[in-house]
């Protein structure tokens, strides 16, 4: 097992995270627009991309995991950080480069996808205050005498009470 290995899934890490960052932008554009039919194709997309991410994922961890063994270190959860702080030479710097542009990816989709979730927040409250406008409520319903429904009594009768 070598370091090259978990270079690999981490750069192949990074490069489905900015695929996923292409799909956050297009969702973007796609909630600006209100078209949500390729909403919905985008978060098809953005499932399998996740899926992959995962799988990837995993595997980086078993790697990272026998690579650890192999060196007969302390493997409990060891992360890349950790990794980096027991590598020298090239392999050190080369795997502090991958992981240095996977987080700057991850910084930008993170932001994208704040941004995504404030529209879609938007978009709801524009949806619930047009429901609102459209649906009356019970108080301002204008189905009998205003006067009665206010003052609680019975109406009055008048003097002339006659039935025809």
């Amino acid at each position: 097992m070598t370091i090259d290995t978990i270079i690999n899934h981490m750069e192949r890490l990074k490069q489905l995270h900015e695929s996923l960052l292409v799909l956050s932008k297009k969702k973007t554009e796609a909630l600006k627009t209100n078209d949500t039919a390729a909403i919905q194709g985008l978060m098809t997309d953005e499932r399998k991309h996740v899926q992959a991410i995962e799988k990837i994922e995993k595997q980086r961890i078993k790697d990272v995991d026998a690579w650890t063994g192999n060196k007969n270190l302390p493997s409990d959860q060891p992360t890349i950080s950790d990794l980096i702080s027991l590598l020298e030479g090239e392999d050190k710097d080369q795997l502090q480069q991958a992981y240095d542009e996977l987080i700057l990816v991850l910084a930008e989709l993170k932001q994208q996808e704040q941004l995504n979730s404030e529209l879609t927040k938007q978009s709801l409250q524009f949806i619930n205050l047009s429901l609102d406008m459209l649906q009356p409520s019970l108080q301002s319903m204008n189905y009998g005498n205003q006067n009665e429904q206010n003052s609680g009594q019975k109406p009055k009768r008048s003097v002339f009470d006659s039935k025809a």
